[in-house]
């Protein structure tokens, strides 16, 4: 793989062309950023800036101003080669709190080992339905400690709207919920991007996870995606590296709360 290459393609494709997440968002192209505006419940923030040091300041404070004015906290998330290379502590100055930096890491679909499956008394379902979003939000909530309404909110109007354009799966350990995840489809790009993978804590180290990574990729592969994408906590990268994915730079969301 081409590293350099590849992470242009990203960035040119997923991030400055990025399409709207949901059918209650929007992509705005407004000077040199880009940025989704979504209801409340949905993902608002910044995917893509081309920022020189003498106008970032103020373009900064514009984005704030506007997200400000609907009432929305939102995120930039700022990538590692991101210019200028001190836009992460204008953000800091400028009243947005960093969270914990992703590592960025890409796979060629052909190169993955995708043999993987669950342990035994586990099976992997997927979700296509309310009751399957509501097995996908419990593992969720139990594996991340967080509330999971946004993410109710998101799949269900995924599911909805373009459900061609999502892969939703639940582990489930009898009927117990104990790991989720899910797969974001990009029609007309090479990218997948792999999302929300976490597994109840009792059941981690078993292999549930990389089992979830390894049926998503499947499925990719079988539908001709060539790459597949994952921001990835320190927690889940060294089972992707084992897999075949390398990583091309960092990513740290940047969050404004008005």
């Amino acid at each position: 793989m081409d590293h350099a290459a590849v992470l242009a393609l990203y960035d040119r494709v997923m991030r400055e062309g990025v399409r709207p997440d949901g059918p209650d968002a929007r992509v705005e192209h407004t000077g040199r950023v880009v940025r989704q505006v979504a209801s409340a419940q949905g993902w608002n923030g910044i995917t893509w800036s081309a920022l020189d040091a003498a106008g970032a300041d103020a373009v900064i404070a514009e984005q704030i101003a506007y997200f400000t004015g609907l009432g929305r906290a939102f995120e930039w998330k700022l990538y590692a080669h991101d210019l200028p290379v001190d836009l992460g502590r204008r953000l800091l100055a400028a009243g947005f709190t960093p969270e914990p930096e992703e590592a960025l890491v890409v796979a060629e679909t052909a190169g993955l080992s995708l043999d993987a499956e669950p342990p035994a008394g586990v099976r992997v379902l997927p979700v296509t339905d309310a009751a399957g979003v509501d097995l996908m939000v419990e593992a969720h909530e139990k594996a991340f400690g967080t509330d999971g309404a946004r993410l109710r909110h998101q799949v269900l109007a995924r599911l909805a709207a373009d459900p061609e354009s999502l892969v939703a799966v639940v582990a489930l350990a009898g009927d117990e919920p104990v790991s989720s995840a899910r797969m974001e489809l990009v029609p007309g790009t090479p990218f997948a991007g792999l999302w929300g993978g976490g597994t109840v804590e009792a059941w981690r180290g078993r292999g549930i996870y990389r089992a979830l990574i390894a049926h998503r990729a499947r499925v990719a592969a079988d539908l001709g995606y060539r790459y597949l994408q994952v921001d990835a906590s320190a927690d889940s990268r060294p089972i992707l590296e084992r897999l075949g994915f390398t990583q091309l730079s960092t990513t740290t969301p940047y969050v404004y709360a008005p």
